[in-house]
């Protein structure tokens, strides 16, 4: 790009909480580090230190970097809606993206695709595509198909009646946001089990603004859950449904689940994989009962829901409570970590924003 065109660039920031970060998360680093539109600062909500410096520890990796912001919170503090306000509170840039540690830029181009919407006027929010990782289970690459076709379509509104729960779908996996919008719609949730995204992304639609599908950005994304682990998922995704039914009493999700069952078998007859469709079946049950259960959380004993849900620190905080913990008090830390953070030459801002803009 021309030097006259950068210096009329908005600004962009990353947000990304961290736990456990593994090579994918080397891969995004790099990959934001080349993208044609560049990003002011990468802005790591790392969860538990101590997993952070053992991956990073005897590597020079992070001083490869100008733009990283760090912050490391206990487990204890971290939740979906709070983590990812307090990642925004520390930016102060145009635009921020939200992202996984585990989701990899397929190209230098993601953030300049993904922001084109924004810029443009037509969205406030705008995610990407989700591309299925080289080993991903072939109802996994599926999945992705289904949720992340190959065409952007912008949705508002008047796209209730016929997308239903569509209309929400939003994914923080990869999700840029115009920070002016975000600010005027009061952000993500403060305490929130899951589906912080489509939350927001329902405060979009019903303030009249857009949100962008944006399948020209596209990051490589896609897990291998176990039965159990779809159960627990499912049931968090649930929970998240029934606190907010003036959200999601609107429109009904379990259509687009029958829909992705059903193009799934015959997907998987295509491949000539018939032999899979049982357990792609089993699966979706566990799916769909950990789903109601999670619909009905209400009536459940909390020694159930403490063994369904994925999230378990959700239960035992209030989300006010959770972030009364200093973060740069040590908690957690070692000395030995303590030595090798100072040692790791990183941008910081003092005092702790946090400190000043929490409610």
């Amino acid at each position: 790009m021309m030097n006259d065109t950068i210096r009329d660039m908005k600004t962009v920031d990353v947000i990304i909480p961290v736990y456990k970060p593994d090579d994918k998360f080397k891969r995004l680093l790099r990959m934001l580090d080349r993208q044609t539109y560049p990003v002011s600062r990468v802005i790591i909500i790392n969860t538990e230190e101590k997993y952070f410096n053992a991956f990073f520890y005897g590597t020079r990796e992070l001083e490869k970097y100008h733009n990283l912001l760090i912050r490391h919170i206990s487990a204890f503090e971290f939740d979906h809606g709070k983590t990812r306000r307090y990642g925004v509170s520390l930016s102060d840039a145009d635009y921020f993206i939200c992202m996984t540690d585990d989701a990899v830029p397929e190209d230098t181009s993601l953030v300049e695709n993904l922001l084109k919407p924004l810029e443009e006027g037509k969205a406030a929010v705008s995610y990407a595509r989700q591309l299925p990782g080289k080993h991903a289970p072939e109802t996994e690459r599926f999945s992705r198909q289904f949720n992340y076709p190959e065409k952007s379509k912008r949705k508002t509104s008047a796209d209730l009646k016929k997308l239903g729960i569509k209309t929400f779908f939003c994914s923080n996996v990869c999700a840029a946001y115009n920070r002016e919008i975000y600010e005027e719609l009061g952000g993500f949730e403060k305490h929130i089990i899951f589906n912080e995204d489509m939350v927001f992304a329902s405060k979009v639609i019903d303030a009249g603004y857009a949100i962008q599908y944006c399948a020209e950005a596209k990051v490589i994304h896609s897990h291998h859950y176990n039965n159990l682990q779809q159960f627990k998922r499912n049931f968090d995704l649930g929970v998240s449904q029934a606190c907010y039914p003036e959200i999601f009493s609107r429109v009904s999700s379990t259509g687009e689940g029958k829909k992705l069952v059903r193009q799934t078998a015959e997907y998987l007859r295509k491949k000539k994989m018939s032999g899979r469709i049982f357990g792609m079946y089993v699966t979706s049950a566990y799916k769909y009962f950990g789903y109601q259960c999670g619909k009905h959380y209400t009536v459940l004993p909390k020694k159930l829901v403490l063994k369904f849900t994925s999230n378990p620190v959700y239960w035992q905080k209030d989300g006010e409570e959770a972030i009364r913990v200093n973060v740069n008090s040590g908690f957690g830390r070692s000395g030995e970590e303590d030595s090798w953070n100072r040692n790791l030459k990183i941008l910081k801002r003092e005092p702790d924003p946090r400190e000043e803009t929490e409610e």
